[in-house]
């Protein structure tokens, strides 16, 4: 029996991965270019930022835990950007944490994630949160 997942169609996605953690940073790149997505990366908020006005993500995976500007701040500003406002933003954390899910969602986060998920809960969160965008 196939999974379902497998057959959701996220080709062409850009996807912005930002963790301070090289091994993160590859190991999501790697799945998502298999599955068809442009992929680009940042290690921190700050670097981030740029990437993200330059590369313009469909979809952000966007770690808690960084140093000097962390996840929650930097989802702050891109909230606040005219150009990133809408774009689906996935916290990614080494824990599930009511306390990291609630203050995500109270900075704009659009949903959470341990890490490193499954490459069909990837799938999955990708093909949920960027369909509307697609369609457009």
């Amino acid at each position: 029996m196939t999974d379902q997942t497998e057959e959701l169609d996220i080709s062409g996605v850009k996807v912005a991965i930002v963790d301070d953690a090289k091994t993160i940073r590859m190991m999501m790149s790697h799945t998502l270019k298999n599955m068809g997505c442009e992929v680009e990366c940042a290690e921190d908020g700050y670097k981030a930022l740029g990437m993200l006005r330059r590369f313009k993500p469909d979809i952000i995976f966007l770690d808690i835990t960084m140093p000097e500007l962390d996840g929650y701040q930097t989802c702050t500003l891109i909230r606040n950007a005219e150009d990133t406002r809408n774009t689906p933003v996935i916290m990614l954390s080494s824990s599930d944490g009511i306390f990291d899910i609630a203050k995500g969602a109270a900075r704009g986060a659009t949903a959470h994630v341990t890490k490193i998920p499954p490459d069909s809960v990837l799938r999955q969160l990708i093909a949920d949160h960027t369909a509307a965008r697609k369609a457009a």
